[in-house]
């Protein structure tokens, strides 16, 4: 019998490089029209938009992503917590070629803005001088619509931690319930999960070749929107999976057993037969 050979993955730089890397390195990603005319560029490929301050360190999500991507050749501009109150600050760098990529941060907004009280925290490492504030609740959905308000026919893909921990049905402990995917209510075309260099790179390229973000399905690490289900799928209850059972009550571990003198005294019956 013979083996179908094994699924190989693709080395993330055999890509053949855009055309934009004759520009060379960028000394910093562009965040603003002027930075970018300084580089000789008239648009961007890409444009990320991150909750964080931007920091050129691979520490910083936003920041690996975008010089990958700049690696890859492709112009890659930045922006860092923008004004979400409209779509205003969302056409600073213009309408991208390719799609806007949106991230929270590298932490979950709404653990970043608040404390397992429920309390609003006072700073915010992630924001130059830790000041509190500069990014809004659920920061993936609302950049995500501030962008398709500001370009509507530009692909939009999520990511970050954010994203990757609320791609299915999740509980939300905030509004103690059930939400939807984050995918649904950010309105985006696609959601990476993970590191996710490998999905970006492949998504990157293939726009750049002319495909549309509709065609780019069943890339692993990631998730888009089925309107039906797809030939060969089915829908299998989870109960017939995992039947849930009798649920055996944690130990106590601050309960204390009484001394033995201090017991109740049980009385012993002691049967003889003959």
């Amino acid at each position: 019998m013979n083996t179908p050979p094994a699924e190989t993955t693709p080395d993330i730089f055999s890509y053949r490089k855009y055309w934009a890397q004759r520009f060379g390195v960028a000394p910093m990603l562009p965040m603003t029209r002027e930075e970018m005319d300084q580089l000789g560029w008239d648009v961007c490929d890409i444009i990320l938009v991150t909750g964080d301050a931007y920091i050129d360190h691979p520490s910083f999500g936003m920041a690996l992503i975008g010089r990958l991507l700049e690696a890859q050749g492709f112009r890659v501009g930045i922006l860092s917590q923008p004004d979400w109150t409209d779509c205003e600050d969302f056409h600073r760098l213009g309408r991208p070629n390719l799609f806007f990529g949106v991230t929270g941060g590298n932490m979950d907004s709404m653990v970043n803005r608040y404390t397992a009280d429920r309390k609003i925290r006072s700073n915010d490492a992630y924001t130059a001088g830790g000041a509190a504030g500069k990014r809004p609740d659920r920061a993936v959905t609302v950049y995500a619509q501030r962008c398709r308000e500001a370009c509507r026919d530009v692909a939009i893909i999520i990511g970050g931690i954010e994203a990757s921990l609320r791609r299915i049905a999740h509980y939300d402990y905030w509004s103690d319930k059930v939400r939807r995917s984050v995918l649904l209510d950010a309105k985006a075309d696609l959601l990476v999960y993970g590191n996710a260099e490998r999905q970006i790179v492949e998504i990157a390229h293939r726009l750049a070749n002319g495909e549309s973000i509709e065609e780019l399905q069943f890339i692993r690490g990631t998730v888009h929107v089925c309107r039906e289900i797809p030939d060969g799928w089915s829908i299998r209850d989870s109960t017939d999976i995992d039947r849930p059972g009798h649920v055996t009550p944690h130990v106590d571990p601050y309960r204390q057993e009484p001394a033995c003198q201090d017991r109740p005294e049980q009385s012993a019956v002691i049967r003889f037969e003959k």
